[in-house]
């Protein structure tokens, strides 16, 4: 039986789709830049190794002003990492932000768009349309 997300191969093999997804994270802004970037190596190392996923793009947007105070700070340092996981391991990244005291705010969500233009492109690959 199939679950959600994974499909069969030649011979019948079981092959677990990866979906793609989005993290953005917001840390505090008074860390040293080197702790910041030992934090960013850090959720990378968990997306890879516990997730399961495969990175593709990490985007730091450095430290800006927030629109409203979230526990004491009026700024803070935003990272967005796009990447490529199963879907039923996004939890274990989800966690990781929870226990994270450095990390005060954050959001995961799938890019479905994304996905969504790929499939066109398979699509069109396979019926020989490619443009």
């Amino acid at each position: 039986m199939l679950l959600w997300g994974q499909k069969t191969v030649g011979g019948g093999a079981i092959v677990e789709e990866l979906r793609v997804y989005e993290t953005m994270f917001i840390m505090d802004p008074t860390m040293p830049e080197e702790e910041r970037e030992k934090l960013v190596e850090k959720v990378k190392n968990i997306i890879e190794e516990r997730v399961k996923g495969k990175i593709e793009n990490v985007d730091r947007w450095g430290v800006r002003k927030l629109a409203y105070r979230i526990k004491k700070f009026l700024e803070g340092d935003y990272t967005v990492i796009l990447f490529r996981a199963p879907g039923d391991t996004v939890n274990n990244l989800e966690e990781f932000y929870r226990i994270t005291p450095e990390i005060f705010r954050w959001q995961t969500f799938r890019r479905f768009d994304i996905e969504k233009k790929e499939r066109k492109a398979k699509k069109k690959e396979k019926s020989g349309q490619v443009t």
